[in-house]
């Protein structure tokens, strides 16, 4: 197979009244296609079911984007089964021929794209640079695990020979596994977590967040269309605790790969750790599970610059990002300066319904809304309110943009995900202190360091103790294939997605000696 060296696919900017026109087509084809029913997909076949999910338009709540069947633990029994059928073929392809499908499916993803991204400007609130930079990360994630399996092709050359003998070692598959994907970045994250495990030739059942079953489907009609076979993966919206919990515990789930909050994660990985009757191994699993991922500002930093990256870094797709700036650690001497430019910058963002591209759009839903107003009243008292802090009357889920100064590191504001529109301001004495409250977490996803002393770079480089680093930029927009992402601590894992060794996690190592 040749192939075109690995490159990052581009996202659009929206900044030209051709790119804007062709986004308002797209929307309008989409707007069309609202209130759709879609079904599950098990063994290929598409299953409906009697209760229905329903996915909204959390810019307005009253709008059905779209519907689809609702699984139960029949229908998830069901989809694993088909999972291990399909296994015993799929896994004896050649490596070439399944990355030919993966990038056929990419391809077609490439040619879709603005229909795509109107879709997830309608389903989850995101405006069009957003939806445009998820997809081009669906597409990254596609083209480069299908070209990261073929480096496995002809197993492991590198071992030492032993005379008498003939050695070899290389990669199986697993098997069939679960994967769980967010709200937040449904077509990206889930499209990489499956393809990562497929592509190798293991087989998957996908549970996508019931927010989000729209969004997948259409992924899914991609797959088929591609060319992969029935039961590789399979389509299964559902309720978390109807069919999730069940093909967790199930002994023939062989590995779980799931993003999502701590506190679910921590129930997988308990309940996936133990072995029941009929389970033949120990399940891998696979968490991403957040972050209270913070920007450090020391007093020579460029503060233009630092502001920039706070305003990035927290309120990019209304801080809806595990990776997002919600902790800004400033050293006194420039705090009030830095916080300045930020409340100022943050007074000029818009916030109004995600068709109409603003700056940030509404959060996902009734139950995100709660929480992030929650965290509002805390953030009254826990700290002073420089900007933001209402929520907007209406129908949808808007809250402005808000930083709480003078918070405590121990606050909760500065200690619990919010996952929101808010940024936790703390004042610290110099750069050693910040350091100190940098780590006061129990996550450790990503971080930014805004300075010009080259030995405090170099101090954090090594001390700051996060997965996803970034040096006087924004701590969000990790980019497959370069900045590999994933956390520390209980932030997960650190699967490292997009990068070099993650499709070693979903194989085995066999090694074959033969007397000769």
């Amino acid at each position: 197979m040749h192939l075109l060296p690995y490159a990052n696919e581009p996202y659009d900017t929206y900044t030209t009244p051709a790119s804007l026109e062709a986004m308002a087509t797209a929307l309008r084809s989409v707007r069309a296609q609202f209130g759709q029913t879609y079904p599950m997909v098990i063994g290929g076949k598409k299953v409906m079911s009697e209760a229905l999910l329903v996915s909204t338009n959390p810019s307005a709540p009253s709008e059905v984007v779209g519907k689809s069947a609702r699984a139960t633990r029949e229908h998830a029994e069901a989809a694993l089964d088909a999972a291990w059928t399909a296994f015993e073929s799929w896994k004896r392809w050649k490596q070439e021929d399944r990355s030919r499908v993966m990038l056929k499916a990419a391809a077609i993803m490439r040619r879709r794209k603005q229909e795509l991204e109107a879709w997830l400007v309608y389903e989850i609130g995101k405006n069009y640079v957003e939806a445009s930079a998820e997809v081009a990360e669906m597409i990254d994630f596609i083209e480069y695990y299908a070209r990261q399996a073929m480096r496995h092709v002809g197993g492991l050359g590198h071992l030492n020979a032993y005379a008498g003998e003939e050695n070899e070692s290389f990669y199986i598959p697993l098997g069939a596994g679960l994967t769980i994907s967010p709200w937040n970045f449904p077509m990206a994250l889930m499209t990489g977590m499956t393809v990562g495990a497929i592509v190798v030739g293991n087989t998957v059942v996908c549970k996508p967040a019931e927010d989000t079953v729209v969004s997948l489907a259409k992924v899914f009609d991609i797959f088929e269309e591609a060319g992969l076979p029935p039961g590789v993966v399979n389509y299964l919206p559902g309720v978390g605790a109807e069919v999730g919990s069940y093909l967790v515990e199930h002994p023939r789930t062989r590995f779980i790969n799931f993003t999502g909050s701590l506190a679910t994660g921590k129930r997988i990985n308990e309940a996936a750790a133990k072995v029941v009757d009929g389970q033949r191994w120990f399940k891998r699993v696979f968490l991403e599970l957040g972050g209270k991922d913070a920007i450090l500002v020391d007093e020579t930093a460029d503060l233009d610059a630092a502001a920039l990256g706070v305003i990035q870094g927290a309120y990019g797709y209304q801080g809806q990002k595990c990776s997002a700036c919600s902790r800004l650690i400033v050293v006194d001497s420039v705090y009030d300066a830095l916080l300045e430019r930020v409340v100022e910058r943050t007074k000029k963002l818009s916030l109004a319904p995600a068709d109409q591209n603003p700056d940030l759009g509404p959060v996902c839903n009734a139950a995100q809304d709660a929480k992030v107003r929650e965290y509002l009243e805390i953030g009254h008292s826990e700290g002073k309110l420089l900007v933001g802090g209402q929520r907007l009357d209406g129908e949808g889920f808007f809250i402005q943009p808000t930083v709480f100064g003078d918070v405590a590191p121990g606050a909760r504001l500065a200690q619990e995900e919010v996952f929101g529109p808010v940024v936790a301001a703390i004042r610290v004495k110099n750069f050693t202190e910040g350091m100190a409250v940098v780590n006061n977490t129990v996550y450790g996803l990503t971080g930014a360091l805004f300075s010009r002393d080259r030995s405090r770079i170099e101090i954090a480089r090594r001390d700051f103790h996060v997965g996803n680093l970034y040096f006087n930029r924004k701590c969000t927009g990790a980019l497959a294939g370069v900045q590999p992402f994933g956390g520390f601590n209980l932030t997960g894992t650190d699967t490292k997605t997009g990068g070099p060794d993650y499709l070693l996690q979903f194989m085995q190592m066999k090694s074959v000696a033969e007397r000769l």
